[in-house]
């Protein structure tokens, strides 16, 4: 199950270069592509926010 990214981001862009296939894209807040995600929480160990949750 990927992945979702909350209004909680504050884009510090840490969750992008965690991610070791490069589904998080950039923007006001960072958006995961579900279909490229591989669920591996990478991105979600290194929000400093915890904007990041299953869903």
């Amino acid at each position: 199950m990927p992945r979702f990214i909350t209004d909680a981001c504050i884009a510090c862009g840490n969750c992008a270069s965690e991610c070791p296939v490069d589904c998080i894209s950039e923007g006001e807040i960072y958006v995961i592509d579900p279909d490229l995600c591989i669920d591996c929480g990478a991105c979600q160990e290194n929000c400093p926010t915890d904007a990041i949750i299953e869903v």
